[in-house]
């Protein structure tokens, strides 16, 4: 394993990488969990992420980000505090996800991937959220809201800004 004196991640954090490129035959395998436990302790994946997981999986940079550019749930720039991801998969779909997005979209003033001028939301489409039962269904950060409709919505948006949502401690 390539030694990575100055880490830019918290000590338990490079610890976890240490450990996850021991623990699989190849370990290039350890790439996707490395760039997911990047994200969430830096917010996205940052040219200095890409270049520490590289020299630790004896990569190419290039490889990083050949992979980094596969997967849409990989942030190459920071979201918001609140980032807020909108199902519009089928049932979600027909039980007005779109309209849901479009109404996020108008309320925030941003579009997909944006954020808003003050760091606070950032908006995504994205795929099932396993939600289906419960649709339309948004996710923010890793809080899920369910069973929504524009004026629900207004108020989970309202909750986070006050700081009173669900995942603000």
């Amino acid at each position: 394993m390539a030694v990575v004196p100055n880490t830019i991640f918290s000590p338990e954090t490079a610890a976890r990488f240490d450990k996850l490129a021991s623990i699989y035959p190849v370990k290039r395998s350890a790439l996707i969990p490395m760039l997911l436990y990047a994200q969430d302790e830096v917010g996205y994946v940052s040219d200095e992420v890409v270049a520490e997981l590289a020299k630790r999986l004896d990569l190419l940079e290039l490889d990083v980000r050949g992979v980094l550019s596969y997967y849409s749930m990989l942030r190459t720039k920071p979201a918001g505090k609140y980032n807020v991801q909108v199902c519009t998969n089928i049932s979600c779909m027909l039980r007005g996800g779109f309209e849901l997005l479009d109404h996020c979209k108008k309320t925030l003033g941003i579009g997909h991937k944006g954020v808003t001028p003050d760091g606070l939301f950032s908006l995504e489409e994205v795929e099932c959220i396993g939600a289906c039962c419960w649709a339309p269904a948004v996710q923010v950060n890793y809080d899920f809201h369910d069973d929504l409709t524009p004026a629900k919505m207004d108020a989970v948006l309202a909750d986070y800004a006050a700081g009173r949502g669900k995942d603000v401690k």
